[in-house]
């Protein structure tokens, strides 16, 4: 378990908050890091690995034709996902991660290209999403390197949404109510 995922799930459960994944190239990896943390049950509802280019249309509502224009590796793609898993399991948040771990590359991108994004609930003082948000990764390593470097990024992401939805005062008793860290 990494620090970062035990500072989501923290976050998380000081707000009131849940949150759904969908992976493709990294497999379960999120899920598995998120659940691997004590408690993550209070605000983790489920993740759907949507492997198969089809399934992001049919399981998360990921465009068709946006699919058939650029292939599953594509920063919209990567949007399309947080949003439809956030959607299909009820959450507050989504994250997800698309791309090309290798060997090979894929939909004419180049191994190691990776789109990690979060999808949050609206900011009362803008009307826009809190996530909305797409990271476009250039990964170098195996494929393994690859995939662990895209959860921890993806992570990573959420986390800086989640503290930039916290106010001053939340995070002061955020802190204190979990020991100072």
């Amino acid at each position: 378990m990494s620090s970062t995922a035990t500072d989501v799930v923290r976050l998380l459960t000081v707000k009131g908050r849940t949150l759904a994944v969908a992976e493709s190239l990294t497999g379960g990896l999120v899920a598995a890091e998120i659940t691997s943390v004590p408690g993550a049950s209070k605000v983790f509802r489920g993740s759907v690995t949507a492997y198969a280019t089809e399934l992001k249309h049919e399981l998360l509502g990921v465009d068709a034709t946006l699919l058939a224009a650029r292939g599953a590796v594509d920063p919209q793609v990567a949007a399309q996902m947080a949003a439809g898993v956030r959607k299909a399991l009820g959450t507050d948040w989504g994250i997800a991660t698309t791309g090309v771990a290798g060997p090979e590359p894929q939909d004419g991108q180049a191994v190691g290209t990776v789109f990690v994004a979060v999808d949050g609930p609206l900011r009362a003082d803008s009307g826009s999403a809190g996530g909305g948000k797409v990271e476009a990764l250039r990964l170098n390593g195996d494929r393994e390197e690859i995939r662990r470097e895209s959860v921890r990024s993806v992570l990573a992401l959420l986390l800086k949404e989640l503290a930039g939805e916290q106010t001053g005062n939340e995070r002061a008793q955020d802190t204190e109510r979990n020991g100072g860290f």
